[in-house]
């Protein structure tokens, strides 16, 4: 088995070897990752902390050696940056701009400068939405995970990961973890609502704010109502999600 970082500020993770091929999701400076298999210009990794799978190009792979992937791994307090933008500079003193949400690994391949906010330990459940706030406005990018580019289910992951808890890449997969609440009255800050389509797939997530408000991704990220029924759109005047669950991780 081998074993590789993300050194970049952002790197694709595509559903085949071609470039115009679909985003699964992006990795983020400092996130580790198993390569499970290699071509000659692209390998398929999988993610560690979702077990996320696709294919990356091999000109944006960078190996680290096992004892240092297992070093990241026994270190339960990653540290996660906590700035929207922000940079970090090698020992040769070379700049790489980072975005909201990458990681700070301690190991010699990747052995980096950082000067910013970190947030390394679990943080309060009312910590939750002031970090998805930092997300206000960001573009609807399906598979991303950044302030430049983001899906529903990549912000919900990406707002709990940086507060200390780790839950799926998916808006279905993240439906089957926690415990269900049976109205809206009952949900507090932070819990996560999910809606399903036409066909009653679970397609959508948001997280609930105070006073019956959701933020979630549409379009940009963005707040809007929330009652029984599902998320209501003021500009639009209508219902553009419909309800399924909502569910207490935390």
């Amino acid at each position: 088995m081998q074993y590789g970082i993300c050194q970049l500020s952002i790197i694709p993770v595509r559903s085949a070897t071609e470039e115009v091929s679909e985003l699964v999701t992006q990795l983020l400076f400092g996130e580790h990752y198993k390569i499970l298999e290699s071509r000659k210009n692209w390998s398929r990794i999988k993610t560690i902390s979702d077990k996320c799978e696709g294919w990356i190009m091999n000109s944006q792979l960078t190996f680290i050696p096992e004892n240092e992937f297992n070093s990241i791994q026994e270190n339960k307090g990653q540290k996660f940056v906590a700035d929207l933008i922000s940079y970090v500079a090698d020992t040769n003193e070379i700049v790489t701009p980072i975005l909201l949400g990458s990681c700070i690994p301690d190991i010699p391949s990747l052995s980096v400068n950082f000067d910013g906010s970190i947030l390394n330990s679990v943080q309060p459940k009312d910590n939750l939405v002031k970090t998805a706030l930092l997300y206000l406005n960001a573009p609807e990018l399906k598979g991303g995970k950044s302030p430049f580019g983001i899906d529903s289910a990549g912000f919900t992951q990406m707002v709990y990961r940086i507060n200390g808890y780790n839950i799926l890449r998916t808006a279905e997969n993240q439906s089957t973890q926690g415990t269900a609440l049976s109205f809206v009255e009952e949900s507090e800050a932070g819990d996560l609502a999910f809606f399903d389509n036409v066909n009653g797939v679970i397609d959508h997530v948001g997280i609930i704010m105070e006073n019956n408000y959701v933020i979630h991704v549409n379009g940009k990220v963005r707040i809007d109502r929330i009652d029984h029924t599902g998320i209501f759109n003021n500009d639009l005047r209508t219902y553009t999600h419909q309800l399924r669950v909502i569910k207490k991780v935390i």
